[in-house]
């Protein structure tokens, strides 16, 4: 329970850090697709920057492991947040690195009770729109069949690509801008998922309440009318013994 409770504390006092982290890090893996004149010293910048965001991850992961009782368990139940940490290593790609980011600050926030469902779908949708178009456009734009050139169409593209609606007026053409696509593609329709069985759920649980609280009323009025009745039949038997009794 002390490595519980030392973990707890410590997810606690780093999950701020850590969103910081990763809004400069969306912000260095931006600026050198979005200004692509960028000079390098800017371009070198940025790359240090998504490198020491990816430390700062994989140094979490660490500090979770080595405080946690159950090392084998955390990590057979981690093993995203493990393959997050590593595959940059193996092969040190930007995208790695923007995928990594994103897994390991995913696995974070669901540990995050006060997080609702509506804010956690509504910041997927808007980080997939704006790190999808990012990610395309990095690798669509100097592709000679390409028709991705800036990021108003990588932007129309994500969204359309999300929404699963696909007009077909822009589309990737290279192997790693497909795989972005199917990342896109499934990541909507698991969104779309989630919010249609919200939606569900909370009508069910609002005709559930209602059904309870029909319930109780009923339950209330019938116990008032068995008690009405009892008063009924005492109120008959002492008339009729007053009745009984000799004057």
């Amino acid at each position: 329970m002390k490595e519980q409770s030392a973990q707890a504390r410590w997810e606690q006092h780093t999950q701020r850090p850590l969103l910081a982290l990763a809004v400069a890090f969306a912000v260095a893996y931006a600026v050198p697709i979005v200004d692509s004149d960028a000079s390098r010293s800017l371009t070198g910048a940025c790359t240090a920057v998504e490198w020491v965001v990816w430390g700062s991850f994989a140094a979490d992961y660490l500090v979770r492991l080595a405080i946690t009782a159950e090392r084998r368990e955390f990590v057979r139940t981690h093993w995203l947040d493990l393959c997050a940490v590593v595959l940059p290593i193996l092969q040190p790609l930007r995208l790695l690195r923007l995928v990594s980011t994103l897994m390991l600050l995913g696995r974070r926030a669901r540990m995050a009770s006060q997080i609702q469902l509506t804010t956690y779908v509504a910041g997927s949708v808007i980080g997939l729109l704006m790190f999808g178009s990012l990610a395309v456009l990095s690798v669509e734009r100097e592709s000679p069949n390409g028709n991705i050139r800036t990021l108003g169409d990588a932007v129309w593209w994500s969204f359309t690509t999300m929404t699963t609606v696909g007009y077909g007026d822009h589309a990737p053409t290279t192997g790693l801008g497909r795989m972005i696509a199917v990342g896109l593609m499934l990541s909507g329709i698991a969104l779309l998922g989630v919010v249609t069985a919200n939606i569900a759920t909370w009508f069910i649980s609002r005709f559930e309440k209602d059904d309870v609280e029909e319930r109780r009323q009923t339950a209330a009025i019938e116990a008032l009318t068995e008690e009405v009745r009892a008063l009924r039949a005492e109120v008959a038997a002492l008339s009729g013994a007053a009745e009984k009794q000799p004057r």
